[in-house]
């Protein structure tokens, strides 16, 4: 009983952010399937630039597991990892993937931020692979 008076910071804190968890997961599960799937597509992109920012080109596998495992610590999307297979997720990374290269070679500042002093080589590659 003891604890729980020194404590009780902890178990406030605790509760809310386990209501706040809740109530963000309870409406993302009412949105329409489209709204939920624009939602995990914007993820998704977010995700394979941080990946491709953290492990650089030439490693796709790592990428797409890096991907995955975060995809899987996203609360809102626990469920729907539980309920794909990983195929058809790595099928959305593909999309999403492909989308980021164009955003790569169009945007000066993001192929920076991934790449930095790689930049015009690394968009160049990019380039040769989507045939631009």
């Amino acid at each position: 009983m003891m604890w729980i008076v020194e404590n009780w910071y902890l178990l406030a804190t605790g509760v809310i952010v386990g209501v706040w968890t809740y109530l963000m997961l309870r409406e993302f599960r009412q949105q329409p399937d489209e709204a939920q799937m624009a939602k995990v597509k914007e993820w998704l992109i977010w995700a394979c630039v941080e990946a491709e920012k953290n492990l650089q080109s030439g490693t796709g596998q790592l990428k797409l597991r890096e991907v995955w495992n975060m995809f899987c610590s996203v609360p809102a999307f626990e469920w729907v990892a539980k309920v794909i297979s990983f195929d058809l997720f790595s099928a959305w990374v593909s999309v999403a993937l492909s989308e980021v290269k164009q955003m790569i070679v169009k945007n000066d500042n993001l192929a920076e931020y991934i790449y930095g002093d790689k930049k015009a080589e690394e968009v160049e590659k990019i380039k040769e692979q989507i045939g631009g």
